[in-house]
């Protein structure tokens, strides 16, 4: 299978095998007016297998929603057909508005417009808590 280079875009690599199409949506790249590729399953030499989704425009990305969702995501930033930008991403020490406290008591709960603000509490374990109410995250969003 061949898929085109990409002149101006983004690549996010070693996104971890069978994550990227929640990425995508995550993301609202279903939404975009341009060309996204996703290829699932790849061969990798350092992952065994991954995913990489391939945007044919160069937009912001929330990088801590993605360093979230899969932390060894490598974002590559192309300009004119050539690298301009590599970030290796890794757990965000806080997230904020990402996640959603399940407490029905905490003030995010209760309160409309206080943002929703959680950190993280456990890297091996990918735990985060909620810094209002110290309640432990969802799994997934």
């Amino acid at each position: 299978m061949i898929i085109g280079q990409i002149k101006d875009g983004i690549v996010l690599d070693h996104i971890t095998a069978g994550n990227a199409l929640r990425i995508y949506h995550v993301l609202g790249l279903d939404r975009l007016d341009c060309t996204v590729a996703l290829i699932q399953h790849a061969d990798s030499k350092k992952m065994g297998k991954k995913d990489i989704i391939k945007i044919g425009q160069v937009m912001d990305l929330d990088f801590d929603v993605l360093g979230y969702l899969d932390p060894g995501i490598t974002v590559n930033v192309i300009r004119d057909g050539e690298l301009a930008k590599r970030e290796h991403l890794s757990l965000p020490e806080k997230v904020t508005d990402i996640i959603r406290c399940k407490n029905p008591r905490c003030i995010t709960s209760t309160e409309p417009g206080i943002p929703q603000q959680f950190r993280l509490t456990d890297r091996k374990n990918k735990v985060y808590r909620c810094v209002f109410c110290d309640s432990e995250a969802p799994t997934e969003l």
